[in-house]
């Protein structure tokens, strides 16, 4: 029977053999057969991902929104595509090598680290039935998505420095290094993933507001998600005032965009199962 736990399943596979087809043409840099692979199979695995979350709506008679394991799935769906966005524009598929790598790791965890009970469909609370609510998910994740992408960004950049700086110059680079952008490529493309996914944070945190006030009868309670949540806002703001209003560039930014993402899985992950909340379903 097809379900959408079959699909996930598929999705899976699908995403793991991409990221190995990733991995492998950033390392054969004269066989681009390998990135081609890995884009299509991409491309595949998020045509699957949808249909997942697609029979997901369809099962729980609700947007696929309510728990960890349908927000994960949202996440997975909104890297990929806003990977291959990047990567159809500006042609570097050896980002794909680690932007692939962090989905891949994000739909292992859901489809086979995740407690069973959070995979469940269970009646809607009630407090989780408002279109805002589905509105603050969605952009929310999309944020997420945009701050993975300038996470694997970020690593390559430090990677890059650090094979430079060592004395390799980008004529001499080979093997994995060969296929890396030049520093200021990497740079911009870091800043554009933070600045195209800062406002869906923002939507975000503010339709959150307004589906808290229709829940709770208040727009702000300091729960601890809510509190995390103006956090990572506040280390993305700072890197984008940092940036614009002071210049800052490089090796500072990147480490600003690690600890940036960092905080978001926390936020996730670790508020989630270690703080209890109002969003402890979540």
């Amino acid at each position: 029977m097809i379900n959408s736990f079959l699909w996930v399943d598929v999705t899976f596979w699908l995403y793991l053999t991409s990221c190995t087809f990733y991995v492998l043409y950033s390392f054969f840099y004269k066989n681009n057969t390998l990135g081609i692979l890995g884009t299509v199979i991409a491309i595949l695995g998020l045509a699957t991902n949808t249909l997942g979350l697609v029979y997901r709506a369809y099962e729980a008679g609700h947007a696929p929104f309510a728990n960890l394991y349908e927000s994960m799935l949202l996440f997975t769906w909104a890297t990929v595509l806003g990977y291959l966005m990047m990567e159809f524009k500006y042609k570097l598929r050896i980002i794909g090598t680690f932007v692939m790598s962090i989905v891949f790791f994000s739909i292992l965890t859901i489809v086979w680290l995740l407690p069973y009970r959070y995979q469940n469909i269970d009646p809607l609370n009630p407090a989780l039935q408002s279109l805002w609510l589905e509105i603050h998910v969605m952009t929310t994740f999309i944020g997420y998505a945009a701050f993975a992408i300038s996470f694997g960004i970020s690593i390559m950049y430090l990677i890059k420095n650090s094979v430079e700086r060592g004395g390799n110059r980008e004529g001499n680079l080979k093997g994995f290094f060969a296929r890396f952008p030049d520093l200021n490529i990497l740079d911009e493309l870091n800043y554009k993933s933070i600045a195209w996914g800062f406002p869906f944070l923002t939507i975000g945190i503010i339709t959150g507001a307004v589906w808290a006030n229709y829940a709770w009868g208040t727009y702000w309670s300091w729960d601890p998600k809510e509190t995390w949540s103006a956090i990572v806002w506040l280390i993305y703001a700072g890197y984008l005032h940092a940036r614009v209003t002071h210049g800052w560039r490089g090796v500072k930014t990147a480490i600003f965009a690690i600890i940036g993402f960092l905080s978001v899985i926390f936020l996730y992950w670790g508020v989630s199962f270690i703080l209890p909340g109002l969003h402890a379903y979540a």
